[in-house]
């Protein structure tokens, strides 16, 4: 049992999901909302996963599609997903296409 996931308060949590976007990504922008209220009596939310909003602005997406841009946000959360982030949605720039 992984006392640092289950117990950890949803600032905590949205802190360290944050940190490791930062740490993999290094965003010019990196905006992410908890929108875990609107989905209570989800199923998902009973496992206490929650559901977040992230925009997200990095050079690393220069040039990639947005499956790729999307994989490598997952990939610097991928031990979270499941247990602490149930859903992600994903809003992924280039630098050149943000307006």
């Amino acid at each position: 049992m992984n006392t640092l996931t289950e117990n950890t308060s949803p600032e905590t949590r949205m802190q360290r999901i944050r940190t490791r976007l930062e740490t993999a990504l290094s965003p010019l922008e990196c905006v992410l909302e908890d929108d875990s209220a609107r989905h209570r009596g989800h199923a998902g939310a009973a496992s206490g996963g929650g559901h977040y909003n992230l925009r997200i602005i990095s050079s690393q997406f220069e040039g990639l599609r947005l499956v790729m841009r999307h994989r490598l946000v997952y990939d610097s959360v991928h031990d979270m997903m499941h247990n602490e982030i149930h859903a992600l949605a994903i809003v992924a720039l280039a630098p050149s296409e943000a307006g």
